[in-house]
């Protein structure tokens, strides 16, 4: 049966089609999501590299693994431990890490001269090098945890060759596996993601490895001093974190300078931010040791008025600021100023617990700043006008 079926036509700014990366000769799709209608641009058939997305791993593992076969039967190891020298462990992390770090690297490359992702095209050669450490160290710290916890679950187990073989394949496809798919999949909130478990996991690595040197009863910089057990963890994590936050603040306004016109306002925003994160890394790379202890303090006490004026200025420095930001700032300033006082006043909380509870809380408001900017990005600054015109076209039933 043949039956009328009304219909309308829709007109688009072809502003927002430039914006959203579509040419007039594309195909679009029309979808129901949510009740909300979501057009989208029929992606062409994947380019063959990535379909490759389960064989190029598979492929690195085996030959990892026969490359490790190769090696405890020359070096006459056998049986083989998990953990240890010439363990299945310590071969998997150095196979994983290198293999892993040349995957990220070519499909890294070869995402950013896809056209279709308009994230890699956007990050500068200067920070391709921060980017890809920041994701060998993620993989590294996987692999290292992951073979701490097999060690305790299964102390002194041993393998055959074989056996040993094909476990290192097992974890070395999942290394390489997540590496391939970052370089895939990276963008700003990943970013987002990477400076906080960075800082996380290193902090947090820091303060396991002093645990029996009553660290906490000194202050958070204890952990950077030479007291301190592995006091390089702590410095290198703040210094490689001040790198990431340079890297996502240089992606994120050199996109918003596409939407916004570049103003002294903006202008000032990111210059304050990257000197936050330059006042950062330099409280790792200047010490609470003798030598450097009023450059630290110095630093230290620097970047707590970087905080004030950032979140002070908020309101006239963030385009398109909201009021729930707004007074989320302001509540996080004045949390901070409650505990300044009542560690400077009354003594509590202690010394360590303020360190802690001030840095929380203004990393916390620094990543909802980086998310908040990252709306923008993805936002049009102003409302766009389509039209609707009501036609009427023939549909079988």
């Amino acid at each position: 049966m043949a039956g009328q079926e009304q219909q309308v036509r829709v007109s688009i700014p072809v502003s927002a089609l430039k914006r959203a990366g579509i040419d007039r000769d594309d195909q679009l799709q029309l979808k129901v999501r949510n009740d909300a209608l979501v057009l989208e641009k029929i992606q062409p058939r994947q380019p063959q590299w990535q379909q490759y997305l389960i064989i190029w791993p598979l492929l690195v593992a085996i030959l990892s693994g026969l490359a490790s076969y190769g090696y405890w039967w020359f070096q006459k190891v056998r049986p083989v431990p998990l953990t240890g020298a010439q363990s299945i462990g310590s071969l998997t992390i150095v196979a994983g890490v290198v293999t892993g770090a040349v995957l990220f690297i070519g499909f890294f490359l070869k995402t950013r001269n896809d056209p279709e992702n308009r994230f890699s095209r956007h990050i500068y050669w200067r920070n391709f090098p921060v980017i890809t450490i920041a994701f060998i160290m993620i993989l590294a710290f996987a692999l290292v945890g992951a073979f701490w916890v097999l060690e305790l679950l299964f102390p002194d187990v041993i393998f055959d060759r074989f056996t040993s073989m094909l476990l290192l394949v097992l974890f070395t496809y999942f290394a390489d596996a997540f590496m391939i798919s970052a370089a895939l999949t990276i963008n700003a909130r990943s970013l987002s993601t990477i400076l906080t478990v960075v800082i996380v996991s290193g902090c947090v690595i820091s303060m396991a490895a002093n645990g029996q040197r009553r660290w906490w009863q000194h202050n958070l910089s204890f952990l950077g001093t030479h007291a301190a057990e592995n006091a390089w963890q702590f410095n290198l994590t703040l210094i490689f974190s001040a790198l990431l936050m340079v890297v996502l603040i240089d992606y994120l306004f050199v996109s918003l300078s596409r939407i916004y016109p570049r103003t002294w306002r903006t202008s000032t925003l990111r210059i304050l931010l990257t000197l936050t994160a330059i006042d950062f890394g330099a409280v790792g790379l200047f010490p609470n040791n003798l030598t450097f202890h009023w450059l630290h303090d110095l630093v230290a006490g620097g970047l707590v008025t970087l905080l004030v004026l950032l979140i002070v200025g908020v309101r006239w420095l963030l385009p398109a600021v909201t009021k729930d930001f707004l007074w989320l700032s302001y509540g996080v300033g004045v949390v901070l100023l409650l505990l300044n006082f009542g560690f400077r006043w009354f003594g509590y909380p202690s010394l360590t617990a303020f360190e802690i509870q001030a840095f929380a809380i203004s990393f916390g408001w620094l990543l909802m700043l980086f998310s908040r900017l990252q709306a923008l990005v993805n936002e049009d600054p102003g409302l766009l006008t389509i039209k609707l015109e009501q036609e009427s076209a023939v549909a079988d039933n």
